[in-house]
């Protein structure tokens, strides 16, 4: 069967000189899935061609070559939906372009407003029928297949086999224009640094609110993962996942029993999430247990009105910043984009739907500045400048290490004196005074 699709499989080099083209859109992917051959061979046609746009978004491969080779981008623009931490330092260097977008919406700016020239598609090793999975991330990759004037899969030996259910996590070889193959590194992991003791004060409140039966969105970082470690020493039971990004979290909670997608109303018994992103384990136990349920979009795991089709949603990510009317600054310091919107709205507006659902945003109530001064997490007002990623008529919980507050119905003068309450005490006197002006 696969000798049928051999004429497809070429080197990398001669894929990135036949495909790619002067003024063409490329699409990298996005999260832990990254092309690693072909931007190695796109990026050694630097200065050979102009004007080549590329697309991706939360890199956490050690390099991007097509910007690291090309610093006065002669050939090569990038363009992010979501800036990940190497980004953020080829940001820092004026070599990355930042495009706003709510990760539902993104399937359907490809199928009627982008232009799509080419793509280069992460995917496994394929098997004895030519079927290959998107391994980590299923992204919208059909979508942008569908769309893309030539499609490149890059097979990546080192990819989980993740097939989804009835195959909604895989493409066929016959969908490519070209096929690469070759040695990859080992596949990019992000751990997690121990929680502080604010972190843990705030996942402690956090873990009070979670009933039994539960469907878990958890976010990267510190407080969701502790939020887990926590759930898996409590009494907690019946826990569900329907999450845009599966981590070591919900690893956690399977390995202490309580991960078992009882209570769902629709994929029940399975785990439904898009990216894939954590340890080296977490890949080899997405990999070897086959009722974990890999949907076949972003469409599919971030419509909030699907979310609110499941019962006690409970979704918690981080921010930057929260102002008295529980605005949320989640992705920037000022003008200076430090992550993107991601999934964040998605599951606030799909947990504020479902019966029994909460959306929480977990953060800090100060930071240390460089001068080592505090400065409040909680201000009067989100600065000029700065995002708006969660608007205040959808914020529900906001939790700090003072506690939780419930802004769902409140006037602008309740939420300013729910959100003092929680802020830090040094800072609470300046916060009534401002909150003054609310009526």
């Amino acid at each position: 069967m696969l000798e049928r699709y051999r004429s497809k499989f070429v080197t990398p080099e001669q894929a990135a000189r036949e495909a790619v083209r002067d003024g063409d859109w490329v699409d990298y992917g996005f999260g832990a899935a990254f092309p690693e051959l072909m931007d190695r061979a796109l990026a050694a046609r630097v200065g050979e061609v102009r004007d080549v746009k590329i697309r991706g978004g939360l890199v956490i491969a050690p390099h991007i070559e097509v910007m690291e080779r090309d610093p006065e981008q002669r050939s090569f623009h990038w363009y992010s939906w979501h800036i990940g931490d190497l980004e953020r330092k080829l940001q820092a260097q004026g070599l990355v372009t930042f495009v706003p977008a709510l990760l539902r919406s993104v399937p359907e700016l490809y199928r009627r407003h982008l232009r799509v020239d080419v793509a280069f598609v992460p995917v496994s090793s394929p098997d004895e029928s030519g079927r290959c999975s998107l391994g980590l991330c299923n992204y919208t990759w059909k979508t942008i297949i569908e769309q893309a004037r030539t499609v490149v899969f890059e097979i990546n030996e080192r990819f989980p086999k993740l097939y989804g259910v009835d195959g909604s996590h895989t493409v066929h070889l016959s969908q490519a224009d070209y096929i690469v193959e070759g040695e990859h590194a080992p596949l990019p992991t992000r751990g997690y640094k121990a929680p502080s003791d604010v972190e843990r004060t705030i996942a402690a409140h956090v873990v009070r609110e979670i009933p039994n039966g539960a469907t878990l969105s958890l976010g990267v970082g510190a407080i969701p993962f502790t939020i887990a470690s926590m759930i898996a020493e409590s009494d907690l039971r019946d826990l569900s996942c329907h999450t845009g990004t599966i981590s070591d979290a919900f690893l956690a909670l399977w390995k202490a029993g309580k991960l078992t997608n009882a209570k769902k109303s629709f994929d029940a018994g399975r785990s439904t999430w898009n990216l894939a992103m954590g340890s080296q384990e977490l890949y080899d136990w997405l990999g070897a247990n086959p009722v974990l349920f890999h949907p076949d979009s972003l469409d599919y795991v971030h419509d909030p009105y699907r979310i609110a089709r499941l019962e006690n949603v409970i979704s918690i990510n981080g921010g930057v910043e929260v102002d008295l009317m529980g605005q949320e600054n989640a992705e920037s310091a000022g003008t200076r984009q430090l992550s993107g919107t991601g999934g964040q709205l998605d599951f606030l507006e799909g947990a504020f739907r479902s019966k029994g659902g909460k959306g929480f945003i977990c953060i800090a109530s100060t930071r240390v500045k460089k001068d080592g001064t505090l400065k409040s997490n909680i201000v009067p007002c989100i600065p000029a400048g700065s995002a708006s990623s969660a608007p205040r008529t959808m914020t529900q919980y906001i939790a700090t290490e003072y506690g939780v507050a419930n802004l769902a119905g409140l006037s602008l003068r309740e939420r300013a004196e729910a959100m003092i309450a929680i802020a830090h005490p040094d800072f609470r006197a300046e916060l009534s005074e401002y909150a003054k002006n609310f009526k």
